[in-house]
């Protein structure tokens, strides 16, 4: 199961106020503990933080909402819907230098990432929007040494962008 966050919902809800802007420090991390709690209360694997309604985010906001979000280890998948194209800026380049990516969700696209990715983890993702598969398969499909596509997935994996089981490596389903 996946929840959807509306960030802008939990902004009024912390501040008690009709805002649809997300600035300072101090507002992103009220947000974000909010995010946090809700995500500890639920029993769902993942969760989209649906920005359609935010108008305004600043670094800090960004910062505080999402970097944090992914760092804070917390167990469950997080991915982003309705970024505007400002938000997009502000998000990545707060991820950029922390060597931190997540996805984002379309509802007319497929998924795709934003943040810092090696080239490799890319090309992974590239192919595992097209569906599943192994190490091996993986490696077949891109003309790659078995050790260069673990090494991908892996580093997909870490970023917690793609999870694998027996069957093999996909992409969360955020969708």
């Amino acid at each position: 199961m996946i929840e959807t966050i509306n960030v802008a919902r939990v902004l009024r809800e912390a501040l008690a106020a009709p805002y649809r802007i997300l600035v300072t420090r101090a507002t992103g991390a009220l947000v974000r503990d909010r995010i946090e709690l809700k995500l500890k209360v639920s029993d769902c694997q993942a969760a989209v933080l649906d920005f359609r309604e935010v108008e305004l985010l600043d670094l800090s906001c960004a910062d505080e909402v999402v970097a944090k979000l992914l760092r804070s280890g917390q167990s469950k998948f997080v991915a982003i819907a309705g970024l505007h194209e400002d938000l997009r800026e502000q998000v990545h380049e707060v991820l950029e230098p922390q060597r931190l990516a997540v996805t984002i969700v379309h509802d007319d696209a497929g998924p795709e990432l934003l943040g810092s990715v090696g080239e490799d983890a890319r090309l992974a993702f590239a192919e595992l929007r097209q569906g599943g598969c192994t190490c091996d398969e993986l490696a077949q499909r891109l003309d790659w040494s078995a050790a260069r596509a673990r090494a991908a997935l892996e580093a997909l994996e870490g970023l917690r962008l793609a999870q694998h089981d027996d069957l093999g490596h996909t992409l969360i389903p955020f969708a």
